[in-house]
């Protein structure tokens, strides 16, 4: 039977892996935004698996270290922001909260207990909709005007900051996320398997 330490060390092993493999697939773009955001190659599910396997705690934690990273790819961003208070909602809204969040994903999932496609589905859709609610708040508040003033100036001069900001996240997140709730349902079935195998 393994001790307390080493099935810590096996579940940190597993989330730098998960970590890893989020990072690698974010590279997989199938549609790169026009201002920035894309639908990748399902990028955000293994976090959210993350947090299914083990637990909210967890998830948030390993969303938090894929925020940096992504944070890290996307800081050229910062650039087109002219004011302090707009890079650090920049940094909260578009960075650190949403992919944070991802880690939500397990909030229907109880520990011991099998895990239904139900509650998997009810997790990755919760964490979807609060990843989108961050990116649709930082559009409004931090992109808005300087948006305003560039290539999409008249049209987001003519439909106002809110619904310029949910059309243009609805793009990429709807997209990304769909895909991402789409492949949630092979979960159940994984976990169900790595259980068997005594993993």
């Amino acid at each position: 039977m393994k001790t307390k330490k080493q099935l810590q060390l096996r579940t940190l092993t597993e989330c730098a892996l998960l970590i890893a493999l989020a990072t690698a697939l974010s590279f997989v773009k199938v549609y790169q935004a026009p201002l920035g955001g894309s639908v990748t190659l399902l990028s955000t599910l293994p976090i959210m698996y993350l947090s299914i396997r083990h637990g909210v705690a967890y998830g948030m934690g390993g969303g938090f270290v894929y925020s940096l990273i992504q944070l890290w790819q996307g800081s050229g961003n910062l650039a087109y922001v002219p004011t302090a208070a707009g890079i650090a909602g920049c940094i909260l809204l578009d960075y650190i909260v949403p992919f944070t969040l991802l880690g939500t994903a397990g909030i229907f999932c109880r520990k011991g207990q099998n895990v239904s496609l139900a509650t998997v589905l009810a997790g990755v859709v919760t964490a979807t909709v609060l990843r989108f609610v961050c990116h649709f708040v930082g559009g409004a508040v931090v992109w808005y005007e300087i948006t305003k003033e560039g290539q999409w100036n008249d049209y987001v001069q003519k439909v106002g900051m809110w619904t310029y900001s949910f059309v243009y996240n609805i793009t990429y997140i709807g997209p990304d996320g769909a895909m991402a709730i789409a492949a949630s349902v092979a979960l159940p079935a994984l976990e169900k398997a790595l259980k068997k195998a005594k993993l």
